[in-house]
């Protein structure tokens, strides 16, 4: 399927005019909110399509999709994002070929991403994911453990702590969707509060960004409302493996 140009501009438009608006209105800078792309099963054509609309960072889910793309699309200044669960085998991988990873949930993972990563890079910038939903099919540690596994991260010589992330609840709750929002940013003070040097704030997706700036968010997270639907069945050449 060929990528609607026309529909991915609009759709990156309206999405940077409604972060605008809600960031205003909860007494927010624009400019202090970071808009990612969550390219997830879209294909390189989409994201050229975005990148010539002016979005520069975008996020990955799955690596063997996103290595397909990386090398598709090598010779654009993107800003590659792994916003995934990350498996152990993965590591070296994720740790070559993305600036960024969203969902350190572990020491284990930690410590195979600093070592994994090439000196010749710069350091990994990095997001531990919290659980601030409690559901088991959820990635990410409880707000009593992330003290313990920022304290470890932050003496990885090859990776550097940039903030917290997570992946709330589906609801149509506001009240919901609000409360887990919050559980992030008080997570994110009391780092700051114990001497942390962080600046990101990752959580909010199309249906729950207006939510997540009113409540903090630094960066969002947007895949639907710039591409469309996901592309399902995922095409062969960009399937996870």
């Amino acid at each position: 399927m060929e990528p609607n140009i026309t529909t991915i501009a609009s759709g990156l438009e309206k999405v940077r005019a409604r972060i605008k608006e809600v960031a205003e209105k909860a007494g927010r800078q624009p400019g202090d909110i970071v808009l990612l792309a969550a390219s997830k099963t879209n294909p390189a054509d989409c994201i050229q399509a975005a990148f010539d609309a002016g979005q520069t960072i975008f996020g990955e889910n799955y690596v063997q999709e996103a290595l397909t793309k990386i090398a598709a699309l090598t010779d654009l200044p993107i800003e590659w994002h792994f916003i995934g669960p990350i498996q152990s085998n993965k590591t070296r991988r994720i740790a070559e070929s993305f600036a960024w990873v969203h969902s350190v949930d572990r020491k284990k993972i930690a410590d195979r991403l600093s070592k994994d990563r090439p000196e010749a890079l710069p350091p990994l910038q990095v997001c531990l994911q919290l659980n601030v939903s409690g559901e088991d099919s959820k990635s990410g540690v409880t707000p009593e453990e992330i003290a313990d596994l920022a304290a470890h991260v932050i003496e990885l010589p090859r990776l550097k702590l940039r903030g917290l992330m997570a992946i709330p609840e589906l609801t149509k709750a506001t009240a919901l969707q609000r409360s887990q929002f919050r559980m992030l940013k008080e997570a994110y003070n009391r780092l700051k509060e114990a001497g942390y040097d962080l600046d990101t704030i990752s959580m909010g997706m199309s249906e729950d960004l207006d939510v997540a700036i009113e409540e903090g968010a630094t960066m969002v997270r947007v895949g639907t409302a710039i591409f469309g639907p996901r592309r399902y069945p995922i095409p062969e050449e960009l399937a996870p493996r």
